[in-house]
């Protein structure tokens, strides 16, 4: 790991070390900086962001993390003694830091998984749709004429678009907690 304070990273962050840290921190499984200021902080998010093409996670506690939340890819507040400003502005809210692990690996591992089975039922749910329309056609002369009224239309669109993903996000989970938890492999 590398740990970098505030002093330091004032002169990292000119354009004439950028390249030379950036290397640095691709070669390192953490970078840790302290006692850095809020700019600073936002200012190095977006520079792993830009330059490196990399998701950016950022954790903050107080204000002072608002910044480097509100521009990293996915932001985390842990609410706490310096108050609710970084909670407010996060993407998600934990309440001590010892939280993050399971938030990461057990919920973020759902969360994708139900994210991508979701892309491919929409995609399933009109395709069949589409398919059905277009087959109807071939079978009314291609007049334009409506295969259903326009209240089945909404109650289909209601039915396959709200019920579903209810009932697959609060249900489904591929892998139990304890093992994501045991194999923090299965998140890749």
């Amino acid at each position: 790991g590398l740990v970098i304070d505030g002093r330091t990273l004032e002169h990292v962050l000119h354009d004439s070390l950028q390249n030379i840290f950036l290397e640095l921190t691709e070669k390192c499984r953490a970078v840790v900086c302290c006692q850095a200021t809020p700019l600073q902080k936002s200012v190095l998010v977006k520079l792993v962001r830009s330059k490196l093409k990399a998701m950016t996670l950022a954790v903050g506690d107080g204000a002072n993390d608002v910044s480097m939340i509100q521009v990293a890819d996915t932001g985390v507040g842990i609410s706490g003694q310096e108050g609710m400003q970084a909670v407010m502005a996060s993407d998600f809210a934990i309440s001590q830091f010892r939280h993050l692990r399971k938030l990461l690996l057990v919920h973020g591992h759902w969360c994708y998984t139900r994210l991508t089975n979701m892309v491919l039922y929409y995609f399933y749910k009109n395709v069949a749709y589409v398919n059905l329309l277009f087959w109807y056609q071939f079978f009314c002369g291609f007049s334009g004429t409506s295969m259903t009224d326009y209240w089945i239309l909404i109650l289909f669109n209601l039915l396959f678009t709200s019920v579903p993903p209810i009932i697959y996000g609060v249900l489904d989970k591929d892998v139990s907690a304890e093992i994501l938890m045991e194999l923090p492999q299965l998140y890749k």
